[in-house]
């Protein structure tokens, strides 16, 4: 009887232990995808550009070339301020665009800022989340330090998503930088 019992569990064993494996997700192929062939996490859909004109059904106000509003933020309105390689100190020369950055704000009070930190493509993905954390925090303690209320800042890291890969020197200097992203009041 011994036998048969230790025999019993051990068939059960197997059978639990067999049934729990299943076989491996099939992947989509990234072209069939939304987003497209992307790498992992890069995928964020952006803004369309703003008419030259105004449009009176979305309330969105004509900006000039260059500028992207979407309902919920405008891009491009205020300069980024660049960084040198592995740096995140603002440099003295970036600064007048911070001051210009608080002058914006004191002229819109209802509105925030959204300090994005970006890298180039050269460190590891952690490495560059750190430091683009430390560019963006680097321009809000700037920003702070000339009178703008912490409260109207928030710093997102981004790294080296959108930076372009194997870039010469002009376009990684370009990828180092906190994006100045305004952020409307909402309503």
């Amino acid at each position: 009887m011994k036998l048969s019992s230790k025999s019993l569990c051990i068939i059960a064993a197997s059978a639990a232990l067999l049934a729990g494996c299943s076989k491996k997700p099939v992947r989509p192929n990234p072209s069939e995808t939304a987003l497209g062939p992307q790498a992992g996490g890069a995928g964020t859909l952006a803004p369309t550009e703003v008419p030259t004109t105004a449009d009176n059904t979305t309330a969105l106000q004509a900006r000039p070339p260059g500028v992207i509003e979407d309902k919920d933020t405008i891009r491009g309105l205020l300069e980024s301020v660049y960084f040198d390689l592995d740096r995140f100190n603002v440099k003295p020369a970036e600064r007048a665009k911070l001051q210009a950055a608080k002058d914006y704000l004191d002229k819109n009070p209802g509105q925030r800022l959204l300090l994005e930190g970006h890298c180039d493509w050269r460190g590891t993905a952690e490495y560059n989340l750190g430091l683009g954390d430390r560019r963006a925090s680097a321009a809000k303690k700037y920003l702070i330090s000339i009178g703008v209320s912490a409260d109207k800042l928030e710093t997102l890291s981004k790294g080296l998503e959108g930076a372009a890969k194997n870039a010469d020197e002009a376009t990684m200097a370009h990828d180092r930088r906190a994006e100045l992203v305004i952020l409307k009041k909402s309503t």
